[in-house]
Parts: structure tokens; C-alpha cells; sequence
């Protein structure tokens, strides 16, 4: 039977929101998996955007190849807007990573968590 641990994103302090400070790849940690292969990590990422201005957010998904990027545009003062409904991240021989950057530095914010799960 699988086991679930809700876990803080590895690149939060003490559960708090990560500033997205990069502006281009590679981008800032978001989350970095653990190095047992038996284990999935299912991300719920939420982002914020206190700029006056919509800003471009670009997610690399484990990688920075044209299939690990999600980008979504979050507008001005709109609140925490879901990036990640749950999906999964594996280790795949070394750790795998999500970073993020952002067109402009230090005005998108991510929060979220990890529900680690044991197989």
C-alpha cells in the first residue's frame, strides 16, 4: 500500500513563498525531488503576481527542453492562481528539478506543496 506525506516545496523556507528572482534559464528551485526511485512526488504549485502588470511565467518541468515548459501569464494582483494541479515528478537516476523564471525579477510568487508518495 502506497503511503502519502504532504512536504513542503524544496526550495521553500519554512513553507513560505519562493520569489521567482530569475529572468531567464536556468531558473530559480522550485523543487527538487528525493533520489529513491520508489517514490512520486505529485506538485500543486500556486503563483502570484504583485506587479501592476501581467508577467510571463515560465516553468521548467524537470528539465528545459521544449516539452518540459509550461508557461502561463499571471495578472496583476489577482490572488494565488493554480500552475500545478497535482502533477507528477519521478527520480529518474539523479534528482529531478522544477525552477522557475519570470520576465521581470522578484514580483511572481510560488507557493504550493508535494504529496510525497512511497510505493
Amino acid at each position: 500500500m502506497a503511503t502519502f506525506t504532504k512536504v513542503k516545496l524544496g526550495g521553500s523556507t519554512n513553507g513560505r513563498g519562493i520569489l521567482v528572482a530569475a529572468t531567464s534559464s536556468p531558473g530559480t528551485n522550485i523543487h527538487t525531488t528525493t533520489t529513491t526511485a520508489t517514490t512520486i512526488d505529485e506538485v500543486w504549485l500556486y503563483a502570484q503576481n504583485t506587479d501592476t502588470s501581467a508577467r510571463k511565467l515560465t516553468i521548467e518541468w524537470g528539465g528545459t527542453g521544449s516539452g518540459d515548459i509550461l508557461e502561463v501569464t499571471i495578472q496583476p494582483e489577482s490572488g494565488l492562481i493554480l500552475v500545478s494541479a497535482g502533477l507528477i515528478l519521478l527520480y529518474s537516476g539523479s534528482s529531478t528539478t522544477i525552477s522557475a523564471f519570470a520576465a521581470t525579477t522578484n514580483v511572481i510568487g510560488i507557493y504550493g506543496y508535494v504529496n510525497r508518495i512511497a510505493v
